[in-house]
């Protein structure tokens, strides 16, 4: 089944295991590819995904499409990693070099 870009938005994303992640808010192309490379859902289960964040599905985790999006995996949970807090620069690493 050939289905247009603009057709998948709105689609409920469903997990392996049948429960709902979100809908396709938008599509991200490769351009250079001509291909779709991934699903991005703005309000995502908080079931699913931690703080109910905006995340990108990879396509290739894409399992079957028709009046939903059906994947073919999904982690159980998605948590989010802090960062490590970055040293601060010293006065002198930020200064402008003398010329």
């Amino acid at each position: 089944m050939l289905v247009e870009m603009t057709e998948l938005l709105g689609r409920q994303i469903y997990t392996p295991d049948g429960r709902l992640l979100g809908e396709v808010d938008n599509v991200v192309v490769d351009v250079e590819g001509a291909k779709v490379d991934g699903l991005y859902v703005d309000e995502t289960s908080p079931m699913l995904v931690e703080d109910s964040r905006p995340t990108n599905i990879p396509y290739r985790w894409v399992s079957a499409v028709n009046d939903v999006v059906l994947l073919k995996y999904f982690p159980k949970r998605v948590s989010l990693k802090k960062a490590p807090a970055r040293p601060a620069k010293s006065a002198e690493a930020v200064a402008a070099p003398a010329r």
